[in-house]
């Protein structure tokens, strides 16, 4: 789904928002404006996509030192703040699981090369 960044400052903090390039089959070409909800330097970045369609959806990024080099990456999809007809559209989050698979390889892909 993730493209490419729109927005080339960097995150520093809760309350900072980002756009993103996306593309999704049902859609097309879309951008994504972010707002950060959870941030901690190196830990953690959360962030909520604007519109009224996704009230409550959050993404989340972990991130656990492995070693000198390495870095853990764990992808959260969260619905549990979005009404419930929201959460039963997404089943919960299970759509996006293929999705962010491909995104976590992508990322290993780029931060590996």
């Amino acid at each position: 789904m993730v493209r490419d960044a729109v927005s080339q400052e960097v995150v520093s903090g809760v309350g900072d928002v980002f756009v993103m390039k996306m593309y999704l089959a049902r859609l097309g070409d879309y951008e994504t404006k972010n707002h950060v909800v959870e941030y901690e330097l190196d830990r953690r970045i959360g962030w909520e996509p604007e519109g009224r369609s996704r009230p409550g959806h959050r993404w989340i990024f972990d991130l656990v030192p492995d070693g000198p080099n390495a870095t853990v990456v764990t992808e959260i999809y969260d619905c549990s703040r979005a009404p419930a007809d929201r959460r039963v559209t997404v089943e919960q989050g299970r759509i996006w699981i293929d999705a962010i698979t491909k995104t976590l390889a992508r990322l290993d892909e780029l931060c590996t090369k």
